[in-house]
């Protein structure tokens, strides 16, 4: 039975994290526990795709690194992720950007949406 109120814990004392979607810019804090020792590590990157829903949602975060691009899928409800920041916010027609994964450069930038406000 303690297991089961374990995983409960686990899934119900998340932090609120901001709403973002594919193509957007976003900073995943993550934490990494090497033996006996942890720390902090950030993972920068565009949104591709968000799959799955409740306790099963994942997002895959896409970034350059060395001229290489390095995918990462993340579970939205993690006792690991710190915090996610949005740094812009994407303006894309597509829910699954995979075709970035072709794109090299200028080509494979997202254009930013622009937000009005309402008075």
């Amino acid at each position: 039975m303690d297991a089961i109120k374990f995983v409960h814990d686990q899934m119900t004392n998340q932090p609120e994290f901001p709403e973002f979607r594919a193509g957007d810019n976003i900073v995943v804090s993550y934490k990494i526990i090497e033996g006996d020792k942890e720390r902090i590590q950030d993972f920068r990157g565009d949104v591709i795709q968000i799959k799955g829903s409740g306790s099963t949602k994942t997002f895959t975060v896409r970034k350059m690194s060395s001229g290489v691009g390095v995918e990462r899928i993340f579970p939205l409800v993690s006792p690991n992720i710190v915090g996610i920041k949005v740094l812009k916010y994407g303006k894309v027609r597509r829910k699954r950007l995979f075709y970035l994964r072709d794109l090299v450069g200028k080509k494979a930038r997202i254009k930013e949406r622009k937000f009005t406000s309402k008075k």
